[in-house]
Order: C-alpha cells, then sequence, then structure tokens
C-alpha cells in the first residue's frame, strides 16, 4: 500500500487507521486472555508469598528465562526511542544502545550466576536482601532498596509512552475531551493491572512469548522489505548523512553546539564509550533486571541466557537502523496536535510502507511490548517495597502472606502513578527522570557487584560512596539544560572534569563513588571499625539448585512459609560465621 493511498484512507475514517487498530485490539485481547490464564503456567499451591506471586517461584527454564528477560530488557520504549533518536540526531544518541546491550551480557554471566546462588540459598528475593545478609546493615539495604524503587517509576511511566505513539498514529488520543482521549491508554493499564495482580511474574512470562515472536516477525520482516523501497541501503546511508550534515549546520547557524553525528567523530568518542560502558554497568542493577533473573530454576539458566541473549542485540542493531529507513522514506511523524514528535517514527514508518493489517501487527508488537516490562517493573518495585520497607522497617513480623498482599497492592499503586505521571505531566519529564535514573542506578553497582565478590570493602564507606555518587550524578544531570526547552535535567552527558571531554555523567560519579569507597575502607579497616555480620559463607555463592545441601537447606525450612535460610527467617540477622 502506498504511502499517499494509506493517507487517503485514514482521512476517510476521520483519522483512524480502523483495520490496524482491529488487529491491534485483538492481539491486545489475545495477551489479556493469556495474563489471566497465566497463574496455571507452573501452578503452585498458593500465590500468597514472593517466592511464588513475585518470582514465579523460581522455576522458569532457559527458555522462558531468555523471553521474560528479552522482555524486560527490551522495552516498548526502547523500540521507540533508539530509532527515533537515530532519525533525530544520529548514532551517538541511538546507536550506542547496540554496543552497551553487547558488553551487558560478559557482565552478567560473571556476577549474576553468584547473585542467583546466594539468592536461592537465603531466599533473597531482592538486592538489597543481599546487601542486608551480607553486612546486617539496615541503612545501606535501605539505600540500594530506595534508589531501585525511586529510579523504576518513571521508567514504567516511559511504556506508556510506547503505547502512546502506538494510539497517536493508529488516529486515537486526538480532542479535547480528556476522558475519551485517555480512555485507551486507562483501558491498557486497568487490564495490565488485573492480570498482573491475579497471576504475578507468571502473567508477563507468559505474555512475553507472543511480545518477542511479535517483534522478531515486524523487525525481520522490515529490514527485508523495506531497504528496497526506497533505494536500497546506500540511499539510506547517503539520506541519513546528509540530513546530520544539515542538522549540524543549522544549529551552527542558531549559535548552538552540533548534536547530530552520523558517524561519530573523535570528539563524541568519550560519549559514545562512556554511554554504552555506563548503561550497561547500570541495567542489570534495576530491580526488574534481577527479578527477572532469580526468577529461572538454576544458576546455568543464568548462565545459559546471558550467552543467548545477543540475539536481541541483534535485532535491536536492525530496529535501530530502521530510523535512517524512515530519513530515506521521506517519514513525516507529526503528531495529532500538529507537532513533530520523533517518537512516533516508527509506528508511522510502518503506517505509511505496509498494508493497514500488517500496521495493525507492528502497532500491536509495540504495544504489548509495553505490556511486559511495566508488569515486571512493577512487580519488581513492589517486591522492593514490601520486603525492603514494609517487613525490615514497618512491621518486622509480616508473614509471608502480609508480604505478598502489600506487594500486591503496591504494584498497583506503582501502575497508577505511572499512568498520573504520563496523563499529568510533560512527558519529556518523564524520558529526564529515566535518564536520572540511570545515573542513580550506577551507584548501587559497588554495594551489590563488589560484595558478590568481597566483604574488603566496609558498609560505611559504601555508603558514603553512594551517598556522593547520587549527589554529584544529580547536580550533574540537573546543570544539563535543554538547548531548545531551556529545561533542566536536559539530557545525561557532562563534561568529565579534568579531561573536558564530554561523557556520560553516571560513569564520572561512579569514579566519584568507587574512589571514595576504597579511601574510606582502608581508613575504616584500619581503625578496626566494625562491618557488621556476614550471614553468607563461601559455598553460599556456587550453590545450584540440585545441591544435596541447598535440598537440606530447604527441607530444613519447609515448615516455614517461606524459606529464608536462617532459623528465625529474618535476612541479615544471623551470626557470623
Amino acid at each position: 500500500m502506498t504511502p499517499q493511498l494509506t493517507t487517503v484512507l485514514a482521512a476517510e475514517t476521520g483519522g483512524i487507521n480502523g483495520v490496524a487498530l482491529t488487529v491491534l485490539i485483538v492481539l491486545f485481547l489475545l495477551v489479556t486472555v493469556a495474563g489471566f490464564m497465566a497463574s496455571r503456567f507452573k501452578r503452585a499451591e498458593s500465590l500468597e508469598s514472593l517466592d511464588e506471586w513475585g518470582l514465579g517461584g523460581r522455576s522458569f527454564g532457559t527458555w522462558i528465562t531468555w523471553f521474560l528477560l528479552g522482555g524486560d530488557l527490551y522495552t516498548a520504549y526502547t523500540f521507540v526511542a533508539v530509532p527515533a533518536a537515530m532519525f533525530a540526531t544520529g548514532a551517538v544518541a541511538g546507536f550506542f544502545a547496540v554496543p552497551y546491550t553487547i558488553i551487558l551480557y560478559p557482565i552478567i554471566f560473571i556476577f549474576m550466576a553468584r547473585l542467583w546462588s546466594v539468592s536461592h540459598r537465603h531466599g533473597y528475593v531482592t538486592t538489597a536482601d543481599f546487601v542486608r545478609g551480607r553486612y546486617d546493615d539496615r541503612t545501606l539495604s535501605l539505600a540500594v532498596a530506595v534508589t531501585g524503587f525511586v529510579a523504576t517509576m518513571p521508567y514504567i511511566a516511559l511504556q506508556l509512552v510506547g503505547i502512546q505513539a502506538v494510539l497517536e498514529v493508529a488516529g486515537l488520543g486526538g480532542g479535547d475531551n480528556i476522558v475519551a482521549k485517555d480512555a485507551p491508554l486507562f483501558i491498557a493499564f486497568a487490564l495490565l493491572a488485573a492480570y498482573t495482580y491475579s497471576s504475578g511474574l507468571r502473567a508477563p512470562a507468559v505474555i512475553a512469548f507472543v511480545k518477542d515472536i511479535l517483534i522478531y516477525l515486524v523487525i525481520i520482516v522490515a529490514i527485508i522489505y523495506l531497504p528496497g523501497q526506497v533505494g536500497g541501503w546506500e540511499a539510506i546511508f547517503g539520506a541519513a548523512e546528509d540530513k546530520m550534515n544539515a542538522n549540524n549546520e543549522a544549529a551552527v547557524e542558531a549559535g548552538l553546539n552540533p548534536t547530530s553525528s552520523f558517524v561519530p567523530g573523535s570528539g563524541a568518542f568519550w560519549a559514545y564509550a562512556t554511554l554504552a560502558l555506563g548503561s550497561a554497568m547500570a541495567l542489570f542493577m534495576y530491580p526488574h533486571s534481577i527479578t527477572a533473573s532469580l526468577s529461572s530454576n538454576s544458576r546455568n539458566t543464568v548462565r545459559r541466557n546471558a550467552a543467548i541473549l545477543p540475539a536481541y542485540s541483534f535485532v535491536l542493531g536492525l530496529l535501530a537502523l530502521l530510523g535512517w529507513v524512515a530519513i530515506a522514506a521521506g517519514t513525516q511523524p507529526i503528531g495529532l496536535d500538529g507537532e513533530a514528535n520523533a517518537q512516533l517514527v516508527i509506528p508511522q514508518l510502518f503506517e505509511d510502507m505496509f498494508p493497514a493489517w500488517f500496521a495493525g501487527v507492528a502497532f500491536a508488537a509495540i504495544a504489548i511490548g509495553a505490556l511486559v516490562p511495566a508488569a515486571i517493573m512493577s512487580i519488581a518495585a513492589a517486591n522492593t517495597f514490601s520486603r525492603n520497607i514494609y517487613k525490615e522497617w514497618l512491621k518486622k513480623d509480616a508473614t509471608p502472606a502480609q508480604e505478598a498482599k502489600v506487594s500486591k497492592l503496591m504494584s498497583l499503586l506503582v501502575k497508577a502513578f505511572a499512568l498520573v505521571f504520563v496523563l499529568t505531566l510533560d512527558k519529556q519529564n518523564a524520558i529526564n527522570f529515566q535518564l536520572l535514573g540511570g545515573i542513580w542506578m550506577m551507584q548501587t553497582f559497588p554495594v551489590i557487584v563488589f560484595s558478590l565478590f568481597t566483604r574488603w570493602f566496609h558498609r560505611y564507606a559504601l555508603l558514603v560512596g553512594w551517598a556522593a555518587g547520587m549527589v554529584y550524578g544529580t547536580i550533574e544531570a540537573y546543570q544539563v539544560v535543554n538547548p531548545v526547552t531551556g529545561k533542566h535535567f536536559g539530557g545525561s552527558l557532562a563534561l568529565i572534569p579534568g579531561m573536558e571531554k564530554m561523557g556520560y555523567i553516571a560513569v564520572t560519579a561512579f569514579v566519584i563513588n568507587v574512589v571514595l569507597a576504597v579511601v574510606l575502607t582502608a581508613i575504616l579497616n584500619a581503625l578496626k571499625v566494625s562491618n557488621g555480620k556476614d550471614e553468607t559463607i563461601p559455598f553460599d555463592y556456587f550453590a545450584d539448585a540440585d545441591d544435596p545441601r541447598v535440598q537440606k537447606d530447604l527441607a530444613e525450612h519447609s515448615t516455614h512459609d517461606e524459606a529464608y535460610g536462617d532459623p528465625d527467617d529474618i535476612p541479615g540477622n544471623a551470626p557470623a560465621r
């Protein structure tokens, strides 16, 4: 179907692409039914514990975990924002996501299996649980928990941006009536909240199968079909280079710094490299990444997934190039308000270049792609609140059933907050806060990852380093002003002190964090200041599901509703061993 014919059909239906919208609704309803039926998937006697509701019984095998992690890490916003960044400003802003997801997997191959083992042995549900057990320090554990909880909130809100983009291109979301305008979004998230509440982590695990199959189908078809329709790859790269050069010339004429790049020049090397490295280090610090990993049934499942997840990076690279395909195709991402919006470029490209039914499949892939990470993120944030704030600080004698109930209710509140955030505030605020969230999450890396390998670092030094990194990163991010809007938190790049090169703020903050932690640790250890009690032992970091000692440990605690691995079911207060 030609772009002209698509435009005519859209105009004749009042701006609504009826066929595409119908396909979107049918597929959306299909995954909704699957979400409600997911409670029967790997059925448990009861979902009234965080192990079952929040971690799927820690029972997912290699392929389920692969789909779940893929659905969790490669979000709807990723599939909207990466090609949008390529379309708008080029390689530094967009394509860095590809190398960072490649760097990511060797990192998690090294540390995630250790975290899985110690969590399996002691019943940890969150990284804050592990920190509590490793150092017997409530404050350090709270710092990790609050950082993860707060950083996840705007990430959930951003999933709505992907759904909004699809609905807007499909012709919904316009008009002055706020109820009619936002009703589709309300319905989508009401259904999401309902089946997440009833089925827990099993719901996104089942839906992830549909989401990932649709994503693979849509992108592979697009990358094969579209280049031939716009003159081939030579024409695509030529059009992209011309646009980036034109953007930079316009910026210079306006007295602004050029920010577009076809191939990053030497001045952008540090920005590109630090964005890739910092993003890779921060991603698996997020609660939702940890939740999806801990739901697997063995440490080898985690390692196998670290080996096969790069398949998603390949697809992400193809998706990023679609942003440049849209340039060659002359795609005009104009919202219903008449304003240009690069976030609409991929949905608009599919509506322009494909038959309406296939555009509907693409819309569904993006919309369903929002449901999986939003569900996992809300569950992970709720688990963090229930275990590390509610149980640890508000109700120490909470039973596993009470924890699960609080977590379910909090998952609803988290989704409601995300919905209100997007509907009442400029969506740019959600994007800016998500960038800030990445800076924050990287500051928990020393506390979590370093502690998986050593207790040399002192708990107070880690806390001071975390606080310094958080303060520095937040202030630096605030001082980045968007040259177009004039608003603060306008980006995540700033000058690296002492180098005068642009770099990712999170990496600079991380270096400050680690230097302080090392120096203060040396001082505190020399002064023989107590470093708390460690309830873990070296074996815990290598334990696997079928290890006899783990089976014995679980059997000894089978009388409890939920096994923690220590006698009173409270992580972090076991005597030193």
